[in-house]
């Protein structure tokens, strides 16, 4: 990833995008304050930078028939570099899996899974996931229903830092 120092205008840029990634350069170049050419340029040194990784559309999955959403999470037996790998690798390949995360403290990761019914997720539990090398415990939470699903990062947070650091 290539260093790149943020100013106010490529801020806006970003937070703009994280709130509507199918918004035309016109358009965001008017709500930025700049004109088109050099908004265009902007964005894409931000892709090139890796700051921006994608743009993606929040599918409802519930309305596409996945009505389960479980977070699981496992304990590895072993925890060294290769295993953990091997586990990441492993979660990559499972369709159900959306998120996979690795934490510090009483379980080694966290896995966000989505199955269309609870038959089909014992299936994936059973048959894929305790069995898998190296697992030695795995504690599941039914998503009963959800408050909150924010992705990106609060700019306005970001904001008010680089004021203070100004």
């Amino acid at each position: 990833m290539v260093a790149i120092r943020l100013d106010e205008i490529d801020r806006k840029i970003l937070a703009e995008l994280q709130a509507d990634g199918r918004m035309t350069n016109v358009e965001l170049a008017k709500r930025v304050g700049i004109s088109a050419p050099p908004c265009l340029r902007r964005v894409r040194t931000l892709e090139e930078s890796g700051l921006i990784r994608g743009y993606h559309a929040d599918v409802n999955s519930r309305e596409l028939g996945f009505e389960v959403q479980v977070f699981a999470m496992v304990g590895l037996e072993s925890q060294a570099e290769s295993e953990l790998n091997a586990f990441e690798e492993r979660c990559r390949d499972w369709p159900l899996v959306r998120e996979c995360h690795m934490l510090n403290g009483e379980v080694d990761f966290i896995l966000k899974c989505v199955a269309p019914d609870l038959s089909s997720f014992q299936q994936f539990l059973t048959g894929e996931l305790l069995t898998t090398p190296n697992v030695a415990s795995v504690k599941t939470s039914l998503v009963i229903r959800g408050a909150k699903d924010e992705p990106g990062v609060p700019f306005d947070v970001l904001e008010e830092r680089m004021s203070r650091t100004a």
